[in-house]
């Protein structure tokens, strides 16, 4: 059950390529995460030029205005599992929507089951509704 939110400079992609983006991530995630088919939670955050500032801590990394900025808020996932998403979403999106590798940053949060109600006021985790 991550979240995926997905951090973007307004105007810099068409709505088109922005489903693929989401599609495209979110089959990686399902893929190297272990995610079943419906659990896909994901928003997308255009931002105003102005508004966004991605430096590199000193890697030497030009960004471009289609930078992305992708944050993974998640229960604690393996370090392989890490690895094995942050390399694949990079190679996927470079290949498959011509998204620069220098462009995509990434950054995993962590939060517990217990963390999440899926709706109607429920603790789903914690009442054993799943």
């Amino acid at each position: 059950m991550p979240l995926m939110k997905i951090d973007l400079i307004k105007d810099q992609y068409k709505p088109e390529e922005i489903k693929e983006l989401m599609q495209l991530s979110f089959d990686v995630a399902k893929e190297t995460l272990s995610l079943p088919d419906r659990d896909r939670f994901q928003i997308v955050t255009q931002h105003e030029d102005y508004e966004f500032n991605f430096q590199d801590v000193g890697l030497g990394y030009e960004r471009t205005a289609k930078a992305l900025f992708f944050t993974i808020l998640s229960t604690p996932r393996p370090m392989p599992a890490k690895k094995a998403f942050t390399k694949q979403l990079v190679e996927t999106l470079s290949t498959k929507a011509g998204v620069r590798p220098e462009d995509v940053i990434i950054s995993f949060a962590t939060n517990h089951a217990e963390d999440w109600s899926f709706g109607l006021g429920k603790n789903h985790f914690l009442n054993g509704d799943l």
